[in-house]
């Protein structure tokens, strides 16, 4: 008559019929209030009037322990406890209760009117994982579906390897699964739970991903050579992890198609060249290990780096080798194949390693580097000037003798006159223009007069016009 909703009144009888054991009853008063979900994916438990049933029916369920010193089982959950002990309560070996009449009565709640995050959550409650696996598949629920009713739950309470063998069971080739798997990495990555990741990774036999976490427990976090050194046993684990794909790769490709569609792909050569950068970087460890244990080791920076960065990280990693070592010459070696190997732009390297001599003024070693770079037996004609050239924007730090020395060493004299006009040293440039083809020692010349003429140096200014 005043047009209320009946909805409330419905549920309420429905729960008077369940709380008096009258389960059918409940079941047609329940009809008239409770309706499916619009979406059977969504990440949610369905309506709160169907939780509240589907509460109350598990409470109900719930065998009573009654150990030595629990005195307080009150008279109404020990007739709870008979009462639903005689609906035939049969506890299966994992706890699962499928015979008893109120679990049926979830599962009828939950098929109607619930969710399927809904449904997979309640089989995960009563150890049911296969009947939750089966259910996902099924219904072709999203992986989001399995992420929070399957995945989260199973490592949360130590069962990842009941998990996986589960999986396992169902589709041994583990293709149906795909996308849940993915997904769950995905998850776990999200989460920084690398240990977990890793060991997801290897059961799904995903190498190439498996290589890549190990790559990550080598280099994270570490603060020096040191600390690499003592964490070189995943460097193994990942030239392993690729050869054992290596050998898979090469083992189905007689077959038609390769079966993995889920795992990461990579090609051979690719696989090759990683496992390649693998052993380089453990020569590189060993020996900067060496050198920080020795206590040659110079150079402090914030971030530590690898052969698994991009190019400048490697480019750093071959210039903190060169200059680590007892002197240019034992580590020049190992940086050389670094550069070789990435074809890294090697006159900026060494330009960088000249740079930083300077500033620890060892100049003696930039001629050393010189030495080291021309016998490489790859440098271009003008690469040692070069080096020596970017190295004199410093000139200023740099002891005559010294700076003259370094000029000395230069090949083309063209370079030595940019040199010594870079250091402001006019009348040097002058003596080694006149000594020039003619034409070209005219040009240079009229060049050192105007640079005279304009910083001052009469002088030298006076020389060049007398020659001229």
């Amino acid at each position: 008559k005043s047009g209320l909703d009946p909805g409330g009144a419905w549920h309420a009888w429905g729960m008077a019929c369940l709380k008096a054991g009258n389960l059918s009853s409940a079941r047609e008063k329940f009809n008239r209030c409770l309706k499916p979900p619009m979406d059977l994916n969504q990440l949610n438990h369905g309506s709160r009037l169907v939780q509240d049933v589907i509460q109350y029916l598990e409470a109900t369920v719930k065998p009573i322990l009654i150990a030595d010193d629990d005195y307080f089982a009150t008279l109404r959950e020990l007739e709870a406890t008979l009462r639903t002990r005689s609906l035939s309560l049969e506890v299966m070996c994992e706890g699962k209760i499928q015979h008893n009449s109120y679990y049926q009565e979830c599962l009828f709640y939950l098929h109607s009117y619930g969710t399927n995050l809904a449904i997979i959550s309640f089989y995960m409650r009563h150890d049911c994982m296969r009947e939750a696996l089966l259910h996902l598949l099924n219904k072709e629920s999203p992986s989001e579906v399995f992420i929070e009713g399957i995945f989260i739950p199973s490592y949360e309470s130590g069962k990842l390897h009941m998990l996986e063998n589960l999986l396992e069971t169902i589709d041994p080739g583990l293709e149906s699964w795909g996308v849940y798997l993915i997904a769950a990495c995905k998850h776990l990555q999200r989460k920084n739970y690398y240990h977990i990741l890793y060991e997801l990774q290897q059961f799904m036999k995903d190498h190439v991903r498996a290589a890549m976490t190990c790559i990550r427990f080598f280099s994270h976090g570490a603060k020096s050579y040191t600390e690499l050194g003592g964490k070189q046993t995943w460097l193994l684990k990942i030239k392993d992890h690729l050869k054992v794909y290596l050998q898979e790769v090469s083992r189905s490709s007689g077959r038609k198609k390769m079966a993995f569609t889920f795992r990461k792909k990579m090609s051979a050569t690719d696989v090759s060249r990683h496992i390649n950068t693998v052993d380089l970087q453990m020569e590189v460890t060993k020996f900067l290990h060496q050198c920080e244990s020795s206590g040659t080791s110079q150079m402090t920076g914030s971030s530590l780096p690898t052969l698994f960065g991009n190019n400048n990280m490697k480019m750093d990693v071959a210039c903190k080798v060169i200059l680590e070592g007892k002197n240019i010459e034992e580590g020049f070696g190992i940086a050389f194949r670094v550069l070789q190997d990435f074809q890294l732009e090697a006159t900026e390297v060494y330009s960088k390693v000249a740079k930083q001599l300077v500033k620890q003024q060892k100049y003696s070693e930039i001629r050393q580097l010189l030495k080291c770079v021309n016998e490489s037996g790859v440098a271009a004609k003008n690469d040692g000037d070069n080096i020596i050239l970017n190295c004199l924007n410093e000139f200023k730090n740099i002891p005559a003798e010294d700076l003259d020395n370094l000029i000395q060493d230069m090949d083309s004299d063209e370079n030595k006159i940019q040199a010594y006009v870079m250091c402001n040293k006019l009348r040097s440039a002058y003596l080694v223009s006149v000594r020039q083809e003619k034409a070209r020692a005219v040009q240079l010349v009229q060049h050192v007069r105007q640079l005279a003429e304009s910083s001052g140096d009469d002088v030298v200014k006076a020389i060049c016009a007398q020659w001229l």
